[in-house]
């Protein structure tokens, strides 16, 4: 079964949420897939029925991503991260956004485009809450990075650039003079950002399943018996 997981890995290129390992050493070190950069002048996000990437929307305002963005693969925001929410906030009624999870990476290189894969360090996170729906930020060094990477903490960040993350993710969505659809409720630390991934692990797992289960199932039954779990 082995060369059939290998061969497929030639034949077909993986599916950046559902085919790409999160890496052996999770949560501590995670792979993740960017999305955007800082230069870039429109959103874009997954095609989860693809996984090839999508210009979401032009930014229309004066909206840039202060930091390199995407996900960690093999992640969902489901009950499980919605959970972590409503217990640190004492809200209820939350959810999860369905949608794998968000992480900001932080590097002093220029990083050109997005549809990348990148090794990262988990240091912290932000609490989001858009309208009832649970959408953490993970915050993440870029491992080895000259600057950022011997940071293990949030706390150790310059305050600043927290701030300019917060204030990115409570406007983006935001038009001159219109409510705020978003709010922070935390900024949490390492600990916590390790936890939300875990959490977000196992929703993923209840979700779509254990993805080496399911090559096993296409091995043996085919194309069929693997598809309705991932393409909804």
């Amino acid at each position: 079964m082995e060369s059939f997981r290998e061969a497929l890995g030639f034949l077909f290129q993986a599916h950046p949420w559902h085919g790409v390992p999160v890496g052996e050493d999770a949560p501590d070190v995670v792979t993740s897939y960017v999305e955007i950069v800082p230069t870039d002048t429109v959103k874009y996000e997954l095609d989860k029925r693809t996984g090839l990437l999508k210009i979401d929307r032009p930014q229309k305002f004066s909206n840039i991503c202060p930091t390199v963005y995407g996900f960690v693969p093999q992640t969902l925001c489901g009950p499980k991260v919605a959970a972590l929410c409503m217990e640190s906030t004492g809200r209820v009624g939350i959810v999860g956004d369905d949608d794998p999870l968000d992480i900001c990476i932080l590097t002093e290189r220029h990083i050109p485009h997005g549809n990348i894969l990148v090794r990262v360090v988990p240091i912290g996170g932000l609490r989001m809450i858009d309208h009832n729906e649970a959408d953490d930020k993970i915050i993440a060094v870029l491992e080895g990075d000259a600057v950022f990477g011997g940071i293990r903490d949030i706390a150790a960040c310059p305050p600043a650039l927290v701030e300019r993350l917060k204030h990115y993710f409570l406007t983006y969505k935001q038009a001159p003079n219109g409510p705020r659809p978003c709010e922070i409720v935390e900024t949490y630390g390492r600990a916590e950002a390790i936890e939300v991934i875990r959490q977000s692990r196992v929703d993923y797992e209840a979700e779509y399943g254990d993805l080496e289960a399911a090559l096993d199932d296409y091995g043996r039954k085919g194309l069929r018996s693997v598809l309705p779990r991932f393409i909804k």
